[in-house]
């Protein structure tokens, strides 16, 4: 087995080079599904291992919940072709690569307390089947201190090996949500810290053999975690701020998305409906909190804008009462269509947290429900309740129709049509700022939307 210490980027410039190396990627979520075909397509040997058998079973039938159909088909080509393995086996993947690709996230449990519990099960069983030489890679982002302590020591203990002298250890971490697409992945630049230069050389190498992006290189491990956690709070901050802003408006009249157009050049302001309505980092800003707890030290800020952006499922279920109210309905037993819950726009991906909170409130209050997305399939997936095949069928005899997600199908919504099939008076509730509030009620409907004080 080739060490992947020693990689350089002549080593690995071509697919017959790359094919004398195999990548274990640990944890088959999107992240490493992603880093799974990106290498693959590179010419690296690649081996998938996750615990749970259900992903295992998915990958190799090419049938992958919000993963672009010919990604999950060319994956399982390259099962076909043997140049693909997949495992529930993770000491066994270990074993058999050279480098190897960490996915698996820290949790957040219910008490809002970061649970490393899978990090260290991942650790133990990679050191398991670790062999002198490999390179391991983590791409979750973690706590400061976190990669250097409980990483490389679970690792160490399960292997009995040192790291930076029988194996290289690097912190590459890629946040979650919307960093967590192909594009974003294979285009984005990506940083690399790792706890010695030979390490740092070989990641880096590799990292851009599989994506076209920059790789910035550094040696210190704890500012690049502290950074990532940084970055993530601050967008996390600007949001709540941004929504706060939004909610004014929407009381004081004033349409939030016409007023951010005549912002000072430099005011850092989110614009459009659809970033409101995007999902917050969530992860990332329990991590700062945790760390400045351990550290006797109280992070205010952060602390309110999670409080703020926990909200906001609750605001849009208040804008859609509103709106049905003024239609002189109730809540209780009217017909909502939710049009888009994807996270990402024109794409298979997951339901955007906030989607899924909505869905659960409005049924909470007696809302009946119907659900379309064109880039979910009903037979992919049971997780979206009230999921309909067309988009007809979802707007049937609707009092409302709420856009959460803003495909371009949807933006060639006829307002026309809309009133033939819908049950008048009815309302729109448009929380992606695709429609125009004043066509929309010139054709008598009744308007809302996220920061829309009109």
């Amino acid at each position: 087995m080739y060490p992947a210490l020693q990689i350089k980027p002549e080593d690995i410039d071509t697919p017959e080079k790359r094919g004398k190396y195999t990548v274990g990627i640990i944890g088959c979520g999107r992240l490493g599904v992603f880093h799974a075909w990106l290498s693959a397509e590179k010419g690296f040997k690649v081996y998938c291992a996750d615990t749970d058998r259900t992903i295992i079973s998915n990958i190799a039938k090419g049938k992958l919940p919000f993963i672009q159909r010919e990604i999950a088909l060319k994956l399982r080509n390259h099962i076909k072709d043997g140049s693909l393995n997949i495992t529930t086996d993770i000491k066994v993947a270990a074993s058999q690569s050279n480098i190897i690709v960490i996915t698996v996230p820290a949790e957040i449990d219910d008490k809002e307390k970061v649970d490393y519990s899978k990090i260290e099960h991942a650790c133990k069983h990679v050191g398991l089947g670790l062999q002198r030489g490999s390179l391991i890679i983590i791409t979750g982002v973690v706590g400061v201190g976190v990669t250097q302590s409980l990483i490389r020591e679970n690792l160490e203990n399960a292997s009995g090996t040192k790291c930076g002298v029988d194996f290289g250890l690097v912190y590459s971490p890629v946040q979650s949500l919307h960093e967590q697409t192909l594009e974003a992945i294979e285009k984005g630049d990506r940083i690399v810290a790792a706890l010695d230069k030979s390490s740092l050389n070989a990641a880096s190498a590799f990292l851009e053999a599989i994506i076209k992006g920059n790789v910035k290189k550094t040696l210190n491990v704890k500012m690049v975690e502290a950074v990532t956690l940084f970055e993530a709070v601050q967008n996390d901050v600007n949001l709540a701020l941004a929504r706060e802003f939004a909610i004014f408006c929407e009381n004081a009249g004033v349409d939030y998305i016409e007023a951010t157009k005549l912002k000072v050049k430099d005011a850092r302001i989110n614009e459009t409906p659809s970033a409101l309505f995007n999902d917050a980092p969530f992860r990332e800003p329990y991590l700062l909190i945790e760390d400045s707890e351990n550290l006797n030290l109280k992070t205010r800020i952060p602390k309110v804008a999670r409080e703020i952006n926990m909200t906001i499922a609750k605001h849009a279920t208040n804008l859609i009462r509103d709106a049905l109210k003024n239609c002189s309905k109730t809540t209780r037993r009217a017909r909502v269509a939710l049009l888009g819950v994807t996270y990402a726009k024109n794409t298979q991906a997951p339901p955007k947290k906030i989607a899924m909170e909505l869905i659960k409130m409005l049924t909470t209050k007696g809302v009946r429900l119907s659900v379309y997305d064109p880039y979910i399939s009903t037979e992919e997936t049971s997780e979206v309740p009230n999921l309909k095949k067309n988009l007809t069928d979802a707007l049937e005899g609707a009092d409302c129709v709420a856009i959460l997600t803003g495909h371009d199908e949807f933006k060639k919504l006829d307002l026309k049509e809309l009133k033939v099939v819908m049950k008048m008076p009815a309302a729109v509730v448009d929380f992606e700022g695709i429609m125009e509030p004043l066509e929309v009620e010139k054709e008598g409907f009744i308007y809302r939307g996220l920061g829309r004080g009109v």
